[in-house]
């Protein structure tokens, strides 16, 4: 391929539709994820303020009793912000002294270079939706396990920053696969993260959120009755994580909205 057919080709903008009515809150993204990056779990795991997650299911109900009790589960990876006008100004983006998290033009995604980090944190301050975690340990995998890990992900050292990066070694590789093929373009199926493959009741799509050919083009456009919403909208980050549900307790507990508050979607 020419530069000039590089440069040539379409940027995409990659993302998810999260169907919060299909989702059970089974936990088979968390592991997957965890699995496929190498995530670190420690042997006692009862203080979440140092524990890793980049894939992490909330739940939350509707307030009520039996039999009106429900509740939904909200799977939260990172919303990779395009910021406010989409030119990749992220808040971690913006304020990582070290050029430790990158925003790509090409993907939309936003990356993580632990090497670079130094681990001031005021990425993770800087994050609304707390989807950065520090190390403060080494990572240690039981005996053997070390044999199991992603080659294809670095380990994270202590003292650094990590978050979910939408499997973008995923990426590398389907691309790795098109330039030998001589193709300038991903077939939807080729590039997918290890949490959507893993979700048995479908919930999770992903794709370009640009492409009219991705279900996730098709599933983010509004529908009568379909409440389709981002997490903390009007902040102006311009996430790329969406969700949707038809009940409007789900739509308004999800995004912490306070009485009478309007919301989009």
């Amino acid at each position: 391929m020419s530069e000039a057919e590089k440069t040539s080709v379409r940027h995409r903008r990659y993302g998810m539709v999260i169907d919060l009515d299909k989702c059970t809150g089974c936990g088979s993204c968390m592991v997957a994820c965890m699995a496929e990056n190498n995530v670190t779990a420690r042997p006692d795991e009862t203080d979440k303020k140092k524990s890793i997650t980049w894939m992490r299911v909330y739940s939350f109900d509707n307030g009520k009793g039996f039999p009106e009790a429900r509740t939904c589960f909200l799977p939260r990876p990172c919303m990779h912000c395009a910021g406010k006008g989409g030119h990749g100004h992220s808040p971690c983006v913006s304020v990582c002294p070290a050029v430790a998290t990158d925003y790509s033009a090409e993907t939309g995604i936003v990356s993580q270079i632990p090497t670079r980090c130094f681990g001031c944190r005021y990425c993770m301050a800087a994050c609304p939706y707390h989807a950065r975690y520090f190390n403060w340990f080494d990572p240690v995998y039981p005996k053997g396990m070390e044999k199991m890990l992603n080659p294809d992900v670095s380990l994270r050292m202590r003292g650094v920053v990590e978050k979910c990066s939408f499997c973008f070694h995923r990426y590398q590789k389907a691309m790795d696969k098109a330039f030998y093929e001589k193709r300038k373009e991903l077939e939807e199926g080729e590039y997918q993260t290890a949490c959507t493959q893993s979700c048995p009741s479908g919930a999770i799509a992903f794709g370009d959120l640009d492409d009219p050919k991705h279900a996730v083009y098709r599933l983010r456009q509004p529908v009568k009755g379909l409440y389709v919403f981002r997490l903390l909208e009007r902040l102006g980050t311009e996430p790329k994580v969406y969700y949707t549900t038809r009940h409007e307790w789900i739509r308004k507990a999800a995004d912490r909205t306070v009485n009478d508050e309007k919301t989009a979607g």
